[in-house]
């Protein structure tokens, strides 16, 4: 059995900083995809730090999306998607597992395609977990 590491507790300042930077990696992920940041909605958004932030997005145009950034690929969706930030997870797990074997099985997939199919279902496994753990989100 693995020796789990005893983690050090974080400083506000960490966790500000880690905050920040992942709204930083989420909005710059949603601008790459021609969606423009007008506001955060605080309240329905949530941060596992160091692992995942989940954000709720007002873009420029109105539409508000769910964006999820961290310690795993940045990736978004439209709102009608997930009602809420724990379905949210369930949502890209879902999603993250098909589009891996879709990679994985591609007839002509290269080893880095398969490399990201495979952190893909990692990543997407423990967002299940996640969303499994229901003192996450009491």
């Amino acid at each position: 059995m693995a020796e789990q590491q005893e983690r050090q507790p974080i400083s506000e300042q960490e966790r500000a900083n880690w905050v920040r930077e992942q709204f930083q990696k989420a909005n710059k992920f949603l601008a790459e995809n021609g969606v423009l940041f007008d506001t955060v909605i605080t309240e329905e958004s949530r941060y596992l730090i160091p692992y995942l932030a989940v954000w709720k997005i007002k873009a420029m145009d109105g539409k508000l999306y769910w964006v999820i950034s961290g310690d795993l690929p940045s990736d978004y969706t439209t709102v009608e998607n997930a009602k809420d930030a724990k379905e949210v997870l369930r949502h890209f797990a879902m999603h993250w597992q098909l589009k891996a074997e879709n990679l994985i099985n591609a007839k002509n997939a290269d080893e880095s395609q398969k490399e990201f199919g495979a952190l893909l279902i990692n990543r997407a496994e423990n967002l299940f977990a996640m969303q499994n753990t229901p003192e996450l989100w009491a």
